[in-house]
């Protein structure tokens, strides 16, 4: 099953909720949510998005997470006692990040930093590097682990998993989820 381009333009300005386990170890920060997560209420939803797979090929999953028609039951309990949470710099869903504005990043850095605060994940993980050097007028910020914490959470910078960030394979992109899993604590043995 897919999404008409009706049930897609619907979710256009909505949100997802967060998915937030009580006991959260590591919290993946996307930009904001794209029109089929949105649709399907389900982080990183996409079709062909690379997300889960590099999950998986990582070790951190134990199986793929296909979340295209949404979560199913199991999939989020696996999320939830792997201790892995999911929210995005902003709540609102728009087709492309492009039509997002300097100033809603700001504003969802600084919500970040307070959901990161009230729920204390071990480590933070943001898969949207050009926008977190905007949200946080970080302009020099780098990809891997940051020297700085926030709100006392280990801080990890990691290239988003959509198929226009290219020169990223499920490869790379599982060996720099692999090392924010590892510092959370929540690689299974």
């Amino acid at each position: 099953m897919s999404f008409t381009r009706a049930e897609l333009n619907a979710a256009r300005n909505h949100t997802i909720d967060d998915l937030i386990p009580d006991d959260m170890r590591l919290l993946f920060v996307g930009i904001n949510p794209g029109l089929w997560t949105t649709a399907a209420q389900a982080h990183f939803a996409r079709p062909g998005n690379r997300f889960y797979p590099a999950l998986h090929r990582a070790g951190i999953t134990p199986r793929l997470i296909d979340p295209s028609q949404g979560y199913s039951a199991a999939d989020r309990q696996l999320l939830v006692d792997l201790g892995i949470g999911h929210t995005n710099l902003v709540a609102r869903t728009t087709a492309r990040a492009d039509e997002l504005v300097s100033s809603e990043l700001v504003e969802g850095g600084q919500r970040l930093v307070r959901l990161v605060g009230r729920h204390r994940p071990a480590v933070v993980a943001v898969a949207a590097i050009t926008a977190y050097r905007t949200a946080f007028a970080r302009r020099d910020a780098k990809a891997g682990e940051q020297p700085e914490l926030m709100a006392g959470a280990r801080l990890f910078l990691v290239p988003n998993p959509s198929g226009l960030n290219a020169h990223e394979t499920i490869d790379t992109l599982a060996q720099k989820y692999r090392a924010a899993a590892a510092a959370a604590g929540i690689l299974p043995d």
